[in-house]
Formats: structure tokens, C-alpha cells, sequence
């Protein structure tokens, strides 16, 4: 829903384009509230909401001697119901504020509550779970887990929510009047103090030594790479219908059909541009964009996805025995297991470089910026100087297909320009790709690679898929719609819709 919102990723999940489960809907910017992607993300956020307040409620009322750990089970509870509350009021500004265990009244239901409110409760949360949770990171008999709620996984949300909620965040007000406005709203001054509050937290992280940047970023990819140094919070998964209803679909999505040769998986990078961001002597490159996948695990050879025959992969989330020579080695089963990475201390560096700059202070982000290209390319990689534009590329490079880059456009205001300069450069923005005639892509070609006749019909469909998202984009966009409830029909009383919706 976030990455296919923007100018880096195209959707062909729906067969045909069609509304189905909304993937190419958004990816074209036609999002409606009855697609089951906002649906889904908006109802099971607040259907953990509603078991968080249980949670909460129960286990307060009980004795210590009859639930061992009461303190961190609340403290758990209340991370959840915080981070929900922060992850709803960046996808779809002011939203209701739940916290009566047992039915609570119409009014807790419906009313949406200001941006201030929604954060003012997520910080509420956090802060109380901070002081219950009494562990420093997360782990158990067997050592770390990332997936357990602890102290630094609180700094880490607090430190991007302050980052968020310091930028300002446009009201309903604001958005209702740039919805058919094709031009980003006017970035205003950051909120000083909450930016200091989100260094803060940052520097929590960064200086407790519980956490490490993994030397090879290959590291931190896979299931057995789950719960490395690294990884400060994350989300659990067994796959389908193993233990949750869904497992984790950066892998399915971004490699939908191992063994089939350059089978468009459903989502994808939009242009070859976002990869040559990065240098070849960049170790995030071949990691974050697969050009070649070497399927011998099913009886195939290498899948070479180059330009502009197919586009290329992304390949954090492939399931694979080595990742070498620009070459990840896929095993013949790919389950959607691996889990989701919700704050690496890398995204901790980001988020205190960013707070840095916009405020002027320290050496205004360029330290942490280059603990990253260091890990990345080595000392001669360090930056000399830091721009704005330095810091926006790196959050690209270091994050790529992380589900990070919606809110970044948000937050700085960049989303509209983002895909009226960026996609009409794209290579298959250009109309010689939208004809329908296969004769014709002998003459077409990219770095004087010719055009595959074979491949007429991909490239008539990320043709369309881009210059929808130029025809498209408004400053609506800068919201998710209110959704129904999960049968996509019925109204839950939300009033009023985002503007544009």
C-alpha cells in the first residue's frame, strides 16, 4: 500500500489491473476506501487496539502471584496500542482514540480525534510501556528476539514519531484544501523541541551498545538472520496460516514466481534509475536490486532480469542459501516467514541525521550519515559535507523496499514532485513502450539493448501503470482513505472522509 503509493514501485497484483485486492488500483493512484488494503490495514490495527485494551484491562486487575510478569505484559500491550495509534494517524490523519476494554461508546468509535490527540495517546502508551517493560532489548532462554517489546524498541518508535509529529503533520483542514492541487503544500518550520525529543530517544538506541550495524549488509537479510544485532523491533511471522493470518509478503510480492523466467512478481521498482542511485562499489546494491537470481534449486538456470528486457527484484526478502558476486542463490521454497523488520539501527542513524539537520545542531547529521555509507562502501565512501538532498537519498539507499518511503515523502513534503519530475524520465514512461504493436520494439532500445517483442505486453502495462501515477497524483494522496469495515460495504461511522475520498 505505502511503497505502490509512490514514484519507486509499480503493482501488478490484480489480474488484469482490476480492483481485486486494490495492489494495482494504488499503484496507479486510483485508491478507493473499499480496497481491501486500506480496509485491512485500518480495521486490524484497531482489531489490535481492541486486544490491547483487554489486555490491559484483565491483566491490570490482577494479582502479581497469579500472573507472573504482570508489568511486561502490560508494558507490552500498551507498546502495541501506542504504535498502532502512530502507525493510523500517519496513514490517515486524525482517526478515533479507543481505549475502554469493554464496549466502548459510540463516540470513542466514531469521533476523530485531532493529529495532536492521536499522538499525544501513542506517546502516553509508550512512555508507560517504557517504564513496565523490563527488559533493555528484546530476548529470551535462547537469546535475542526482536519480536518482544523492550525499552529500546519503545526509543526507537518515540524517536520517529517525534521525528514525524515535530514535522508538523498536515490536518484534515490542510489537506481538504490541496486535494486537487498538483503541488506539494509549503514545508513549514520544524517543531524544535519535538525534533530534540527525537534525537533523544535516538541517541537512547545508538549509545547502549545493544545494538550493532551488521558488517555485511548481506547480514541482515533471511530467517536466520531474524533476531541480529541489528534489528531493534520486528514482527513475527510463520507464513500463511502459520500462527497468523498472513505472513510476510515482501518476499511473495517481490518474488512471486520462483522458477518462472522474468515472471513479473506483483510488485516491483519502477525505473532502473532507482538502482543506479547507487554505485557498483556500494554493497546495498545488488542486495536491494536483483539483477540476476540463480533458480538452480528448481531445476533452473540464472534468471537474468537486466534492462529492458525485465526490470529488476527486490532482494532483502528472497529466501536464499548465499547471496554472491551479485548473485542471489534462491532456495526451491519461498514461504512468507521471514520477519518484517519495523526499526533496524540503521533507520535509528536516519532518523537522528534528519532531526539533526532540520535543527542545525551537532555537525547536523553527518556523522550518522556516514556510519552508514562506511558500512556500505568503506572510509572512502564518507561524505565530506551533508545537504538535505544527502540525507533524503540516504533514507532511499539504506531502506529500499523497507516500506519507508511513503512517510518520508509525507513528512518532507515531496510527494507530489516526487512523481511529476521523477517517473516521466522513466525509461517505460516513454510512449514507444505503450504501443501495442510487437513489430514495433525492434526499434526501441535502452543502453542499445533492444526491446524484447516478447515482452509487449509487461511493457504496455508498467507504460500504463506510470503515466496513471503522473495523470493521477494530488495532494489527496497525502492521506489513506476511511475505510469500511472488512466486508468492504459496511460504513463504520467515521466522520468525515479524507478529503478527495
Amino acid at each position: 500500500m505505502l511503497d505502490s503509493s509512490t514514484e519507486t514501485t509499480v503493482c501488478f497484483e490484480d489480474a488484469g489491473d482490476e480492483p481485486g485486492g486494490g495492489g494495482s488500483y494504488i499503484s496507479q493512484l486510483k485508491t478507493r476506501k473499499d480496497l481491501w488494503y486500506p480496509v485491512k490495514v485500518f480495521n486490524r490495527l484497531y482489531q489490535s487496539i481492541a486486544a490491547a485494551n483487554t489486555a490491559i484491562a484483565k491483566i491490570s486487575e490482577a494479582s502479581e502471584g497469579n500472573v507472573p510478569g504482570k508489568n511486561d505484559l502490560i508494558g507490552r500491550a500498551k507498546f502495541i496500542r501506542g504504535y498502532n495509534y502512530f502507525q493510523l494517524v500517519q496513514f490517515f490523519g486524525e482517526v478515533p482514540i479507543i481505549t475502554t476494554a469493554i464496549n466502548p461508546s459510540t463516540e470513542e468509535k466514531t469521533v476523530r480525534r485531532s493529529i495532536d490527540d492521536v499522538y499525544a495517546q501513542a506517546v502516553k502508551d509508550l512512555t508507560e510501556a517504557r517504564a513496565a517493560l523490563s527488559q533493555d532489548y528484546g530476548k529470551d532462554g535462547n537469546g535475542r528476539r526482536a519480536d518482544i517489546p523492550s525499552k529500546h524498541a519503545v526509543d526507537a518508535v518515540l524517536a520517529k514519531l517525534y521525528l514525524t509529529w515535530g514535522a508538523k503533520p498536515l490536518s484534515q483542514a490542510e489537506v481538504e484544501a490541496i486535494k486537487t492541487s498538483r503541488v506539494d503544500p509549503i514545508k513549514p518550520a520544524v517543531d524544535a523541541a519535538k525534533y530534540a525529543k527525537a534525537i533523544e530517544y535516538a541517541n537512547a538506541v545508538l549509545n547502549s551498545g545493544n545494538y550493532q550495524l551488521q558488517d555485511n549488509f548481506n547480514d541482515i537479510w533471511g530467517v536466520d538472520k531474524e533476531n541480529n544485532s541489528e534489528v531493534i523491533f520486528s514482527i513475527q511471522h510463520f507464513g500463511d496460516g502459520q500462527g497468523d493470518a498472513q505472513g510476510n509478503h515482501q518476499t511473495h510480492c517481490g518474488y512471486t514466481w520462483p522458477g518462472d523466467e522474468r515472471a513479473e512478481p506483483h510488485i516491483q521498482y519502477a525505473d532502473i534509475s532507482l538502482e543506479n542511485l547507487l554505485p557498483d562499489n556500494d554493497t546495498r546494491k545488488t542486495v536491494s536490486y536483483v539483477k540476476y537470481v540463480d533458480q538452480s534449486a528448481v531445476g533452473k538456470g540464472i534468471d537474468t532480469l537486466t534492462w529492458p528486457l525485465s526490470i529488476v527484484r527486490p532482494g532483502k526478502w528472497i529466501h536464499a542459501s548465499k547471496r554472491e558476486n551479485g548473485i542471489i542463490y534462491a532456495l526451491s521454497s519461498q514461504p512468507n516467514s521471514i520477519d518484517h523488520i519495523d526499526f533496524r539501527l540503521a533507520e535509528i542513524y536516519l532518523i537522528k541525521a534528519e532531526a539533526q539537520w532540520y535543527t542545525n545542531t551537532g555537525d547536523k547529521g553527518l556523522a550518522a550519515i556516514n556510519a552508514l555509507r562506511n558500512r556500505a562502501g568503506g572510509e572512502s565512501y564518507k561524505l565530506t559535507k551533508i545537504t538535505e538532498e544527502a540525507i533524503w537519498e540516504e533514507w532511499s539507499n539504506e531502506l529500499a523496499f523497507e516500506q519507508k518511503h511513503w512517510l518520508n515523502l509525507v513528512r518532507w513534503r515531496t510527494l507530489i514532485s516526487s512523481i511529476l519530475t521523477k517517473v516521466p524520465q522513466y525509461v517505460y514512461y516513454n510512449d514507444n513502450y505503450g504501443s501495442a504493436h510487437r513489430e514495433h520494439f525492434g526499434s526501441v532500445k535502452y543502453n542499445n539493448i533492444p526491446a524484447d517483442p516478447t515482452r509487449v505486453d509487461f511493457y504496455n502495462r508498467i507504460h500504463k501503470h506510470l503515466h496513471a501515477k503522473v495523470d493521477n497524483i494530488n495532494g489527496r494522496f497525502y492521506r489513506f482513505p476511511i475505510p469500511p469495515a472488512e466486508d468492504q460495504t459496511t460504513d463504520l461511522g467515521i466522520t468525515p472522509q479524507n478529503p478527495g475520498f
